[in-house]
């Protein structure tokens, strides 16, 4: 006769189970997330361009912190900006181009303002104001 072998006990965790149920977890939680991060309203966002504006061909307006404004390479009094902005779209292929107000940190609004004003008296249908984008640390 044969004498049946004792079974070792086990005295282990076996952790597999508790794995399984962790990222079952997870698995919800980077499913739900985005979900509630959203409010529930209808929003129509606007669509940026930016790599177009890029690529195409523009008359560009900078201002400096003293007043001193050019178009293109070109300074320009303040009071004559209209005209040279005028001259510079009424060259031929330039009429639709994009004018990009390019202005110093330090310059008033009112001086944008009015450049802005400027620039659609002159004929510029197409405006934008250039910035820098800036990343925040977080930390």
């Amino acid at each position: 006769m044969r004498r049946p072998q004792k079974s070792e006990l086990i005295t282990k965790i076996n952790v597999t189970p508790i794995i399984d149920v962790a990222l079952v977890l997870v698995i919800i939680l980077l499913v739900t997330a985005p979900m509630l991060s959203v409010a529930d309203l209808p929003v129509n966002l606007p669509e940026a361009r930016t790599r177009e504006a890029e690529n195409e061909r523009n008359v560009s307006i900078t201002i400096g912190t003293d007043g001193e404004m050019a178009v293109d390479q070109l300074r320009v009094d303040p009071t004559q900006l209209r005209v040279a902005l005028a001259q510079r779209l009424s060259q031929p292929g330039d009429g639709d181009v994009l004018v990009v107000v390019r202005a110093d940190s330090g310059t008033s609004f009112r001086v944008v303002r009015q450049t802005l004003s400027d620039a659609r008296a002159a004929g510029a249908k197409r405006i934008a104001i250039a910035i820098r984008q800036r990343t925040e640390d977080r930390q």
